[in-house]
C-alpha cells in the first residue's frame, strides 16, 4: 500500500506546529491536521516566559512556527480527524471533511479539542461555514456578516480579528457583558464592527450548502431571532478528546495519552506531544519540546521502515578549526 505522507501530525498548536518543523527539516513529507491553528495558545493574550522571546501572544507565537513549519515544506489542513487506523505498516487517518489520509508515522499532538455547541446544523456546516479558528478562517468571509460565539479572554483575539475583517459580526454571549474589560468593550464599539448579542444562545444554524443563518435564543425572554450570516466563528475553550485513538494508546483517568520521554506510546509508529500527553506541566516550551523529541522518534521510525540510514539529529556543527 502506497503512502501519501511520511508522517501525519494531529493538532496545530505549539507541540504539533513544533513537530511539523522537525519532521520537515528532516525532509519528511508532512502533513498537519488541525481544526484550528494554536490551539490552546489562542487563549494566550500574553506569553513572557518562551526563551528568547521577551513578550508575545499565544497566536503570534504559533503564526511564527506555522511559518517556519510551512517553509520547509510542511502542509497544514484544517479539518477534524475522527479515526486512526493502523494497517500493517500503514496508517490511515480520517476526517470530519470525509478524506483519508495514508502515512507511516503518526503524532498525535492534538491538546484538547475546541468545545462545539452541540446544536442542530453545526456538525453539517463543518467546514462550511463552522469555524472554531477565526484566525484561520476570517479571511476567506472577508467584507461579509458573521456571527462570533466566544466570551471572556478568549474573546479577544477573535474579536479583533473581525473587527478588521468582516462587513459586520454579531457577537452572542450568554451574560451582560462578554468581557469584564470595559477598555476592550469600548475599543469594539468604536470600531463599529460588532453587533452585541447579549443574555443569548444559539440553538439552530441553518443552511443549504454552507451557512445562512444562525438561530439565537435570549436566556431571560426566551425569545428566538434568526440572524442571516455567512459562517459562524464558536471560540468557547477546549476539551480533551482522546476516544479516537484509545485503540492505539494507553490513557490515563483524564483522558491524556501515556507516552515515554521519547514521545512513544504502545503502538510503534505512533507518537504524542504536547499537553494531551500525561506530563504535569503545561507549559508552551514543555510542549514544544515534547513535539521536537516526537518528531525525532518519529523520523528515526520512518527512515528505519525505509532501510535508511539516520543521520546525526543535532541542530548544530562544531567548526572546524
Amino acid at each position: 500500500m502506497e503512502v501519501d505522507y511520511d508522517v501525519v501530525i494531529v493538532g496545530a498548536g505549539i507541540a504539533g506546529l513544533s513537530a511539523a518543523l522537525y519532521t520537515a527539516r528532516q525532509r519528511l513529507k508532512t502533513l498537519v491536521i488541525s481544526k484550528d491553528l494554536g490551539g490552546q495558545l489562542n487563549m494566550t493574550t500574553l506569553i513572557e516566559n518562551y526563551p528568547a522571546i521577551p513578550k508575545i501572544s499565544g497566536p503570534e507565537l504559533a503564526k511564527r512556527v506555522e511559518q517556519q513549519a510551512r517553509a520547509f515544506g510542511a502542509e497544514i489542513i484544517f479539518d477534524e480527524v475522527k479515526a486512526v487506523e493502523k494497517q500493517g505498516d500503514i496508517f490511515v487517518v480520517k476526517t470530519e471533511g470525509g478524506d483519508e489520509y495514508k502515512s507511516l508515522a503518526v503524532i498525535l499532538a492534538f491538546g484538547k479539542t475546541p468545545k462545539e455547541l452541540g446544536v442542530p446544523g453545526e456538525a453539517k456546516f463543518k467546514n462550511k461555514g463552522v469555524s472554531y479558528c477565526t484566525i484561520c478562517d476570517a479571511p476567506f468571509f472577508k467584507g461579509q456578516d458573521v456571527a462570533l460565539v466566544s466570551w471572556g479572554d478568549l474573546a479577544r483575539e477573535p474579536v479583533t480579528i473581525l473587527s478588521s475583517v468582516a462587513n459586520k459580526f454579531y457577537w452572542i454571549y450568554p451574560g451582560e457583558k462578554p468581557i469584564h474589560d470595559d477598555e476592550f468593550i469600548e475599543q469594539a464599539k468604536r470600531l463599529g464592527k460588532a453587533v452585541f448579542v447579549p443574555n443569548s444562545e444559539v440553538v439552530e444554524i441553518k443552511g443549504d450548502t454552507k451557512v445562512k443563518s444562525v438561530v439565537v435564543k435570549n436566556r431571560k425572554t426566551g425569545e428566538l431571532q434568526e440572524l442571516p450570516v455567512s459562517a459562524v466563528f464558536v471560540e468557547v475553550g477546549y476539551v480533551t478528546k482522546s476516544d479516537f485513538v484509545k485503540h492505539l494508546v494507553e490513557l490515563n483517568e483524564r483522558g491524556e495519552i501515556i507516552a515515554d520521554w521519547e514521545g512513544k506510546t504502545k503502538t510503534p509508529g505512533v507518537f504524542a506531544a504536547g499537553d494531551i500527553v500525561a506530563y504535569p506541566y503545561k507549559q508552551a516550551v514543555i510542549s514544544a519540546a515534547m513535539g521536537v523529541a516526537a518528531a525525532l522518534s518519529a523520523t528515526a521510525y520512518v527512515m528505519k521502515l525505509k532501510g535508511k540510514p539516520v543521520h546525526s539529529l543535532v541542530d548544530w556543527r562544531a567548526e572546524k578549526k
